[in-house]
């Protein structure tokens, strides 16, 4: 007899949708380690190990365009727009490939999170699709308008044959979407104890001056490091590993520290010895800095539609401060030295719904 099959796909874009599946799959495995995960992504491999700590099928496939971009903050909508031009021209041979291998591998079910031909897909391989996100890509290309509206209207016609889309908090409305459940906060859970954290690293300094910058999968070209000189008295971490030596500065990818633990500390690692989070808005960095009631500064991000719905949701939400691009590029980090502003709604957010997801996956007929 097969063993149960879970196909997860995720969006070919930056690092936030491969962490937020991964973290489902791991609590999968966690509950279920008979289920076999295939993971549908051009994510790399050591990202998905850094969550995902059994055996795993990588299939590297890009359903999906997301958005061309250098950084995490500068998009190339020309290049994107040709790019879903050649996956739409392209979909029927993407379907019948993936149809193929589901078949092949008998997977039961797919989830994904959130290529739009993921949906087409199951129907034509006969598997239920279910969906995870807080946005979908029809949401982000409607808004820039031209010729990305024919490009939104066919994935809304994609999403509309989702059999059940688990909708995370800091969320648009997702209409095209026939099936809607809510669910809680998603990410992965801290692995070390923070003495273990404190030690491995020597982080000396309380936590009300402990910052980790974290900008996503793609990062920052130019970070302006020459600032944290002003700031001797601010102990500030990154996993940029371009970065330039600060002696207030710790480098997490240094080979240094990659002795003291099995598996490299991920940014949720290291968010309990940190008394804010320096970033840019996305779900997945948000959602666990959320889980773990973490104050959040985040630069603004223009032309990107998800952003004005996160951020929104991280000054009703959490402790926080919202830093303009010029004034984190090219001002002083003044906003280091001001308090920070409290949440707007006392309302908390569920934590839970990579439980949440993992458990409905768990109660499927497989």
């Amino acid at each position: 007899m097969s063993r149960p099959t879970l196909y997860i796909a995720i969006t070919n874009h930056g690092f936030g949708h491969a962490v937020r599946a991964s973290s489902v799959a791991a609590k999968i495995q966690e509950l279920n380690p008979e289920i076999l995960l295939i993971l549908t992504t051009t994510a790399p491999r050591w990202l998905l190990e850094s969550y995902i700590t059994g055996d795993f099928i990588h299939r590297p496939r890009a359903l999906d365009v997301g958005v061309v971009q250098a950084d995490s903050l500068n998009m190339d909508l020309d290049l994107t727009l040709e790019k879903l031009r050649e996956i739409k021209t392209q979909q029927n041979s993407l379907i019948a490939s993936e149809v193929n291998f589901i078949k092949q591998n008998r997977v039961d079910l797919v989830l994904a999170d959130i290529p739009p031909l993921a949906a087409p897909i199951a129907k034509a391989a006969g598997v239920p699709c279910w969906m995870m996100s807080n946005f979908g890509w029809d949401f982000i290309y409607r808004d820039w308008g031209g010729d990305f509206v024919e490009i939104a209207d066919w994935i809304g016609e994609c999403f509309g044959k989702c059999d059940r889309l688990f909708r995370l908090p800091l969320h648009e409305p997702m209409s095209a979407f026939p099936n809607i459940e809510d669910v809680g906060l998603t990410g992965g859970t801290p692995r070390y104890s923070e003495d273990k954290i404190r030690e491995a690293f020597g982080i000396e300094k309380p936590l009300e001056t402990t910052a980790l910058m974290t900008f996503g999968g793609l990062g920052l070209e130019e970070i302006p490091y020459q600032n944290l000189q002003e700031f001797p008295e601010w102990q500030f971490i990154t996993f940029d590993e371009a970065a330039p030596d600060c002696p207030n500065l710790i480098k997490v990818k240094n080979q240094e520290f990659a002795k003291s633990f099995p598996i490299l500390p991920r940014p949720v690692d290291l968010m309990p010895v940190c008394g804010r989070l320096i970033s840019k808005p996305g779900y997945s960095t948000f959602a666990e800095a959320l889980r773990l009631e973490m104050p959040v500064v985040s630069i603004m991000r223009e032309g990107f539609a998800e952003s004005a719905v996160l951020l929104e949701g991280i000054q009703n939400y959490a402790e926080h401060q919202i830093v303009t691009a010029t004034d984190f590029f090219q001002g002083d980090w003044e906003f280091l030295r001001k308090p920070l502003n409290p949440p707007r709604l006392s309302d908390k957010l569920d934590k839970y719904g990579t439980e949440a997801i993992a458990k409905a996956i768990l109660d499927f007929r497989f």
